[in-house]
């Protein structure tokens, strides 16, 4: 191991990144390095400028090419002590245009759940992730310890950004989750790998369940499993829930994340009317 990349390594450690979020960093330095056959630290601006400038040719996401500027910004930053304003210019990140979540209906995640779900623990699982709008990730790690019935509350440990909060628990998921308990007897893991009950559920299995149950429900694919999550925000928001405890339930980090959500339904706006109504009412 180079002194820089141990260097580097030191200060995302220190610093307390998550353990994904580390690898990735260090993986768009060491990609860097291996395009050049040299030392990040003895690369030219223009170089680095080019380098980036092929991430975008190769049409990879706006969030990769921003993860790998990011994890440079660090690099030259805070381990190689250029000034930031500098590396701002230098390493610009790719604004991403505005895109507003897809979501399904509530009459859509019926059918997911009771047409879709052939197997009840594939149910209470979907169900979890929708009733309490949890990132794909954070279903997977959820513990047995963190239903609590007694408050009707789930708590989500370590979610994005290593962050601890509690989210909502309907009467019905915790019907289905019971259920699944008497049936499965989860040991420490909620929904675990397999029967053993080593591990958790890993996220590929999760989405197979969610594609399975949206092919038999015969739903359209809205962007994946995260789109629960999106729907479960947006009909917070349609039932009246203010926007600073959704953010609290979604454990956004920026109230500009979970103001995204502020958009309503077009069947919501055919219910609405004008107050003009009100006005001329008493004249007709």
């Amino acid at each position: 191991m180079t002194p820089l990349r141990e260097k580097y390594i030191r200060l995302l450690t220190l610093r307390g990144y998550a353990e994904r979020t580390q690898q990735s960093y260090i993986e768009a330095v060491a990609a860097l390095a291996r395009h050049y056959g040299s030392s990040p630290a003895r690369l030219r601006d223009e170089e680095i400028q080019n380098y980036l400038l092929g991430l975008c040719h190769r049409g990879l996401s706006f969030s990769t090419v921003n993860i790998a500027v990011s994890a440079l910004r660090l690099l030259y930053g805070e381990v190689l002590g250029r000034p930031m304003e500098e590396l701002k210019e230098l390493l610009p990140r790719r604004t991403k245009p505005p895109r507003r979540a897809r979501v399904y209906a509530k009459e859509e995640l019926r059918e997911l759940f009771f047409t879709g779900c052939r197997n009840p623990n594939h149910r209470a699982f979907l169900m979890t992730v929708y009733g309490s709008g949890l990132r794909l990730n954070e279903a997977c790690q959820l513990k047995v310890m963190h239903i609590e019935s007694a408050r009707m509350m789930l708590r989500v440990d370590q979610g994005k950004g290593r962050k601890d909060r509690y989210s909502i628990l309907s009467p019905w998921q915790l019907q289905e989750l019971r259920d699944y308990y008497r049936r499965e007897k989860p040991q420490t893991w909620l929904f675990p790998a397999c029967r053993s009950g080593e591990g958790p559920m890993i996220a590929g299995t999760a989405q197979k369940i969610f594609y399975t149950a949206l092919k038999r429900a015969g739903l359209p694919n809205r962007g994946g499993i995260h789109c629960l999550r999106h729907s479960f925000a947006t009909h917070m928001l349609e039932s009246g829930v203010d926007i600073l405890t959704l953010r609290m339930l979604l454990g956004h980090a920026h109230f500009s994340t979970t103001a995204g959500y502020l958009h309503v339904s077009r069947q919501r706006l055919l219910d609405v009317r004008s107050p003009l109504d009100d006005v001329v009412a008493n004249e007709a």
